[in-house]
């Protein structure tokens, strides 16, 4: 009985290592993924703004030029 309950013991001290491993891997991906995407949507933005300020830079330029 002793080497059973010893068994067990491992064995469910085994499944708990394997699940905490599991949970942790699963939450970093999920981290990775949310900073990954955060990363995406700030350049979509900058390069986005960078583009309109460029075009109304164009435009207010040409409106200048075409009034003079």
């Amino acid at each position: 009985m002793p080497q059973q309950t010893i068994v067990v013991v491992v064995v469910v001290c085994v499944v708990l290592v394997v699940v905490v491993i599991v949970i942790a891997v699963v939450l970093v991906a999920v981290v990775v993924v949310i900073v990954v995407a955060a990363a995406i949507v700030i350049i979509v933005v900058v390069v986005v703004v960078l583009f309109v300020v460029v075009v109304v830079v164009i435009v207010v330029a040409v409106v200048v030029i075409v009034i003079v």
